[in-house]
């Protein structure tokens, strides 16, 4: 079953064709750096706009990958929210014209579960049930996983999550825009135990995260000792720092997830699951508690449609299909 996937949640326009929830036969992705990058963070209304311009070439992109043909697919899955209400119309218009154009049934994917997908489209896959992991930009979110429908929220972010927090304290360094990778590039030349940072916790909810703390931690520190962003090696030090505080919280909170729920395998997912600090350090966690973990390349860490097109596969084998007036949702 070959299903043409579409997501344009936030600031990434893709298309992807996938085969049997599993096989990437064709990908593009098509980034807006360039253009939000002079306003420090996604402007809605021109990633809306670039959608506009960029949705039919990348679909065109990732069919001539395949080598296939609108003719050759099966079913079609976009990404119907949470995300930027502008943003997401736009791939959901043209999908719903195509699925009614090409007579092809179609479904709606929720984009924090599609990213969980991402883990079954390369290498080994997990077996259910497992914790999924998911942290981006939007969202820090664990999740109990039984099936490709059945899924438990364990616990998410309160206020900011990891991603906007990583954003929020770029800016306060002076870094550009995408703020986690510039940090995680500085993070590299600087000394993550120069500044105690506090790892943000709420006793009674141990898998609840909140990064606000921890964000107005550097605010009043860069407030109090404005020389820090002038010294190259201390704005090093600070942002080395604070990724590593982090690290620390996302991975405890992990494989307090895994052990809580009895599972013996962990997900990650997510824009900030490409960090490879993160990455090794969860890698080193779940050695040591004896719990196999499932890291997505990075490239399907962050987002992509190929994520997309794999729930749809299992949505569309399941039986679901978007009603005529469906609409996207912001939140959820």
């Amino acid at each position: 079953m070959v299903i043409l996937g579409l997501e344009t949640s936030c600031d990434e326009t893709a298309a992807a064709v996938v085969s049997d929830g599993r096989t990437i036969l064709g990908s593009v992705v098509a980034t807006q750096f360039d253009l939000h990058a002079q306003y420090g963070g996604v402007v809605p209304e021109l990633a809306a706009r670039r959608h506009q311009e960029n949705i039919l070439p990348v679909i065109r992109g990732a069919l001539d990958q395949a080598g296939l043909s609108l003719s050759d697919l099966d079913g079609l899955a976009v990404t119907r929210g949470p995300g930027l209400i502008g943003a997401l119309v736009i791939g959901f218009a043209v999908a719903k014209s195509m699925a009614y154009a090409l007579h092809l049934p179609i479904v709606g994917v929720h984009h924090l579960q599609a990213h969980i997908l991402a883990a079954f489209l390369e290498g080994e896959s997990p077996d259910f049930p497992f914790v999924a992991l998911v942290v981006s930009g939007g969202h820090t979110n664990l999740y109990h996983v039984r099936g490709f429908q059945d899924l438990t929220l364990l616990g998410r972010s309160r206020d900011d999550a990891a991603g906007e927090a990583f954003d929020k304290v770029a800016k306060l360094l002076g870094l550009g825009y995408p703020g986690g990778v510039a940090i995680e590039a500085l993070a590299a030349a600087g000394d993550a135990t120069a500044f105690h940072l506090p790892r943000p916790r709420i006793a009674s909810e141990p898998l609840t995260f909140s990064f606000s703390g921890l964000k107005t931690a550097v605010a009043y520190l860069v407030r109090q000792h404005p020389e820090l962003v002038a010294d190259p090696q201390r704005r090093a030090d600070l942002a080395a720092s604070f990724q590593a505080a982090v690290v620390d919280t996302v991975v405890s909170r992990a494989l307090l997830a895994a052990a809580r729920t009895g599972s013996p395998r962990l997900v990650i997912a997510g824009g900030v699951a490409a960090n490879q600090a993160l990455r090794h350090a969860l890698e080193d966690a779940a050695a040591t508690q004896g719990v196999q973990l499932f890291l997505p390349a990075p490239r399907l860490c962050t987002d992509n449609a190929a994520m997309v097109a794999a729930l749809g596969f299992h949505l569309l084998q399941a039986g679901e299909r978007l009603p005529a007036d469906a609409d996207v949702f912001a939140r959820g």
